[in-house]
């Protein structure tokens, strides 16, 4: 395993590349995607730990999301199984998903408990219990702080297991050591990844104006969040294509490559 550093430029090919791969298998890639976020609402629905569980397993089925990147780039058919890959490639493996998990679980929830010493837990309890929030409660200064302080205290932690699901499984790196390369291979090249994620947010911008300027010459407010809500999780399928070039380019290794 080996860190490159990346030019910035390369932010976009990643997007480039995570959109091409996603149309050589729409169907699969997109499939897989909404098995994800179907099984992650599910467990966001149980009571009490539900969320948590939910967090616990995001590292593993985003990894998972990844692994079918790659069968993609091989001329190969992602099948459903290619999500739990993470949890299947054997005990060591399982077992360093499952402290990626535990600890991801962890640092999210400290970052709720930061932020409910700004708002009394109010942007907290929301996440974590679902629920509506009114508008009084949405315009508080505090609840507004709270929003802030969490949205900056997850950006290190994003960065801290960005690369390290994909560490561990391909190039068998501890968990705790995963994390530090990670958040050191994303800082070291922040140029590339202010680029890839300008380009991304950039492409949801113009595709969800492009789609509701189509939606609209109907004149139907049903239809545009018809049309609107599939969309935007095509473009979510996208970028979590996208993710696998990511790391694909920081780290040389003989099992991934770059397209």
């Amino acid at each position: 395993m080996k860190l490159n550093i990346i030019p910035a430029r390369h932010g976009a090919l990643w997007v480039k590349l995570g959109i091409r791969t996603f149309l050589r298998q729409p169907l699969a890639l997109s499939g897989l995607f909404f098995i994800f976020m179907a099984v992650m609402s599910l467990l966001s629905m149980v009571p009490l730990i539900g969320n948590v569980l939910a967090l616990a397993l995001l590292p593993g089925a985003t990894l998972g999301l990844m692994v079918a990147t790659q069968e993609t780039l091989k001329g190969q058919f992602p099948m459903p199984a290619v999500l739990l890959s993470g949890f299947r490639a054997g005990r060591t493996q399982l077992r360093a998903m499952l402290i990626l998990g535990f600890l991801y679980a962890l640092g999210f929830v400290g970052v709720l408990g930061i932020s409910a010493l700004m708002d009394g837990g109010k942007f907290a309890q929301l996440y974590l219990l679902g629920g509506t929030a009114g508008a009084e409660v949405l315009q508080d200064p505090k609840f507004e702080a709270a929003t802030l302080v969490a949205l900056a205290l997850y950006m290190p932690l994003s960065l801290l297991f960005w690369h390290a699901p994909a560490l561990v499984y391909w190039d068998g790196v501890p968990p705790v050591k995963s994390l530090f390369f990670s958040f050191v291979a994303c800082t070291r090249n922040v140029g590339a990844f202010t680029v890839y994620s300008l380009a991304w947010i950039l492409a949801f911008i113009v595709i969800g104006f492009t789609v509701v300027l189509l939606a609209s010459l109907t004149g139907s407010e049903d239809a545009v969040v018809a049309v609107l809500f599939p969309s935007a999780m095509l473009m979510a399928a996208m970028f979590f294509t996208s993710i696998y070039f990511t790391y694909a380019e920081s780290f040389s290794t003989p099992t991934v490559h770059l397209a």
